[in-house]
């Protein structure tokens, strides 16, 4: 069984058990997180539609708030000495699924 969650303006697919990496979201660790966002879920060999997943809840935990690893973004023009080196670093919540209900 999985359901395709959409938070943080991206869409995931979950599972029960999986620890998943998504946009920021308010809470401590060891709290609560309930999706109420879900567009498709599969169980059984069977996709179930729109008003079936529209009713599902998939709920989880939070196991780590923490940043990703850096990316360097570096804008360049040969000629003209122009050169600019940064740095970005992402917020994320690892949220552990528990449970998808339907």
């Amino acid at each position: 069984m999985y359901a395709v969650i959409r938070t943080g303006g991206k869409q995931y697919r979950v599972a029960p058990g999986e620890i998943v990496k998504v946009e920021t979201l308010p809470g401590d660790v060891g709290e609560k997180v309930t999706f109420d966002d879900v567009l498709a879920v599969r169980q059984d060999d069977r996709l179930l539609g729109k008003a079936a997943a529209a009713k599902a809840k998939v709920t989880g935990t939070i196991v780590e708030q923490g940043r990703h690893k850096k990316i360097v973004v570096l804008k360049y023009k040969r000629t003209n000495q122009y050169k600019i080196q940064r740095g970005h670093r992402q917020n994320y919540t690892a949220v552990q699924v528990s449970e998808i209900k339907v």
